[in-house]
């Protein structure tokens, strides 16, 4: 339940921003006149995001046998390629200002591209990595999944109605380093996938065992890899109890690869520490980031703090 909880929020928290943020820089330039555009662009994102959802799954359904588990280590491996691009795209701050910018000339069919783009991206990320982490643990449901968008969409209408103010940058490295952490998880599982299957060799069938035993009436101890910790554990970060070689490997290998990377994209976005500072910009100009510090946008213009230490680096929207 946890990690569909986490997966849906993040991915629908990111759509609500860009959403949020097209709309604030609609009234803030004066060109209400598009909206309607972007609520095609919303209604349009989510009605493919549903259809690709659901071919996803018919072609999920059409395998057996060794195919079946080939099939779900390939979809696990995928959506930790993913779920790194994802994280690693956060913390260069994206590019949502330059995007926006681009959309603003024409005849404002840019901010529906903008909207359904980012709403179809999402959504094929959410329907990828919930079926790599069903396949990863059998205790991720819907529930987890409604959970997370319900409460994205609340903390996404508080923030743009400025109810409440939080710092994005932090909010987002804990979010990022919670994904990285199960998708390390779903590269051991797909590697255990493969070893099952014969295509890799365990090298050593158990490095360590620390399952309890099974209880005499048939339950499991809260730590054992079936137990109500143990499992949620196993879901999150891919935890097992009695773990191969191969996986421990996978996961090593991984953590290996993709820290250093993440690290050099913040250290890009970052260069180097600076002293905070407001910037003062002409009515209707905008400085938008996503995930960074606070942007706050009114009627007179638009003020944009910067600074990594500043207390007040929160994100606001109208």
């Amino acid at each position: 339940m946890v990690p569909s909880f986490l997966i849906i929020f993040r991915e629908s928290f990111e759509a609500v921003l860009v959403v949020g943020i097209v709309f604030g820089y609609l009234a803030k330039t004066g060109r209400t006149e598009h909206r309607p555009k972007v609520w095609l662009g919303i209604g349009s994102g989510i009605a493919a995001s549903v259809l690709g959802a659901a071919l996803f799954h018919l072609l999920a359904g059409g395998f057996e046998g060794k195919s079946e588990q080939l099939f779900e280590a390939a979809t696990m491996l995928c959506g930790a390629i993913l779920m790194t691009f994802a994280v690693r795209w956060m913390a260069e701050g994206g590019n949502l200002q330059r995007n926006l910018e681009s959309s603003a000339g024409g005849s404002g069919w840019g901010f529906f591209l903008l909207v359904f783009v980012s709403i179809l991206r999402e959504g094929i990320e959410a329907v990828l990595f919930l079926a790599a982490a069903r396949f990863a643990s059998t205790n991720n449901d819907l529930a987890g999944a409604a959970l997370g968008l319900a409460a994205a969409l609340l903390l996404g209408w508080l923030l743009l109605r400025a109810a409440i103010r939080i710092n994005m940058k932090v909010f987002f490295l804990v979010i990022n380093i919670l994904l990285v952490l199960f998708a390390a998880g779903l590269a051991a599982r797909a590697a255990h996938e493969l070893t099952e299957m014969g295509a890799l060799p365990p090298i050593v069938e158990r490095v360590w065992n620390i399952n309890p035993e099974p209880r005499p009436d048939g339950t499991y101890p809260l730590f054992h890899d079936e137990g109500y910790i143990g499992s949620a554990v196993h879901g999150l970060f891919g935890y097992r109890g009695a773990p191969t070689l191969v996986e421990l490997l996978a996961y090593a290998a991984y953590l290996a690869i993709v820290l250093p990377v993440w690290r050099r994209a913040v250290r890009r976005k970052n260069p180097k520490k600076q002293p905070a500072q407001t910037t003062r910009m002409s009515p209707g100009a905008t400085s938008l980031t996503p995930t960074g510090n606070l942007i706050t946008i009114t009627a007179g213009g638009a003020h944009a703090r910067e600074g990594k230490d500043d207390p007040q680096s929160h994100h606001d929207t109208p």
